[in-house]
């Protein structure tokens, strides 16, 4: 009788204690209950992107694509980067090739070759291995103020990339901007026949967009850059600051063919392209959620419908960005009833893949997925 009531006593203590278990280890998301709670968090074992190079909560899934084969690429700013097959995760790392594990952009060519620009330079993928990428041996900072150099944020941090219609690369960094064509590297202000009244420098340039003209567009970003919107039409590269705004984040084409830009302090700005001649009166105002504190956005997004995504990464500390996704319906009604807020975490990049579900990349290297009702979080 004895031995009954300890074994029975035993079972009991061992189902209280799976339980606890249990609830312990699944994915907790807080979500703002303003026309949210249709959403919900599906916790992921395996497969999922796992940290094993002991980043910071600071640190995030900063850039990222699909290739032509429908992987999808995630570069972040202290793991390297990941592939994802559909099914599992693959880490690459300094010891398969990487010169950084923190990587901030990622370019598919023509040709299906991956490019990885990284805080220490330039890589190529081919398929098979990781191989640095000099460029022109290494970058020469020549500007009279380097302070802005250091351990993170170096002359060769390779930021942004681009590839043009006509082929040529283009790459942001921390020296300038380079263009590549396939043989040779040249810095893009080096070249006698760029007119550059305004003397600009293009140090830090968060993103290059081309738009259907085939103008390349230039997001000037932080210190040490800060010069605004700044456009290239083939002979003339000038700078506009529209709001006194010189920090911009993200370029894209919206379905009316004009630019919606993603800016630091004043949110979205659109740029009207149909006169041709651009100037500071063809910038104006778009529409954006109240919630968003002081409009301080990190990235834009265009979904296969039409919708804007917007995306605020807000840290361990209240500053001047407010965490959060919002989806902005262009067809809707207009005022807040068009926007619907996602989520409440800090993201810093976003990709739709060809499915149409939008990924999010947030910080302590933090990845989810959403498919139209569903937050799947993708990272432990």
């Amino acid at each position: 009788m004895i031995k009954y009531f300890l074994q029975t006593q035993i079972f009991a203590l061992l189902t209280i204690l799976i339980f606890a278990l249990s609830c312990n280890g699944q994915s907790k998301t807080d979500f703002p209950t303003n026309r949210v709670s249709d959403l919900k968090t599906i916790p992921v074992g395996k497969p999922k992107l796992i940290k094993t190079q002991g980043s910071n909560e600071y640190a995030t899934v900063y850039c990222g694509l699909q290739d032509k084969e429908g992987n999808l690429w995630f570069g972040t700013s202290g793991e390297g980067v990941y592939r994802f097959d559909g099914k599992l995760f693959t880490q690459f790392t300094t010891k398969d090739g990487l010169n950084s594990n923190s990587v901030n952009s990622i370019l598919q060519d023509n040709q299906g070759n991956l490019w990885l620009g990284t805080s220490d330079g330039l890589c190529k993928f081919n398929g098979k291995k990781i191989i640095p990428f000099p460029i022109n041996g290494k970058f020469l900072p020549v500007f009279g103020n380097t302070d802005y150099y250091n351990a993170t944020s170096k002359s060769n941090t390779v930021w942004s990339m681009l590839q043009d219609k006509k082929g040529t690369i283009w790459l942001g960094t921390g020296d300038g901007v380079y263009c590549y064509d396939e043989k040779n590297f040249s810095r893009f202000l080096d070249n006698p026949d760029v007119i550059n009244k305004n003397n600009l420098q293009l140090r830090m340039v968060d993103c290059i967009f081309e738009d259907k003209n085939g103008i390349i567009w230039f997001a000037s970003g932080m210190p040490p850059g800060e010069e605004g919107i700044c456009r290239y039409d083939g002979k003339n590269v000038v700078s506009f600051k529209p709001k006194n705004e010189g920090w911009f984040r993200k370029i894209i084409e919206n379905q009316d063919g004009n630019l919606l830009l993603a800016t630091r302090i004043h949110g979205v700005l659109s740029c009207n392209l149909s006169a041709g001649d651009v100037s500071m009166a063809s910038f104006s105002g778009f529409p954006q959620s109240k919630a968003l504190l002081n409009n301080s956005l990190m990235a834009i997004l265009k979904d296969k419908a039409g919708n804007i995504w917007m995306a605020s990464d807000y840290g361990k500390y209240v500053g001047d960005t407010l965490g959060g996704v919002w989806c902005y319906k262009q067809s809707s009604e207009a005022g807040e009833k068009a926007f619907t807020k996602i989520t409440a975490n800090e993201v810093s990049f976003m990709l739709e893949d060809k499915a149409g579900n939008i990924w999010l990349g947030t910080r302590n290297t933090g990845l989810y997925r959403y498919d139209g009702k569903t937050l799947t979080n993708f990272s432990e």
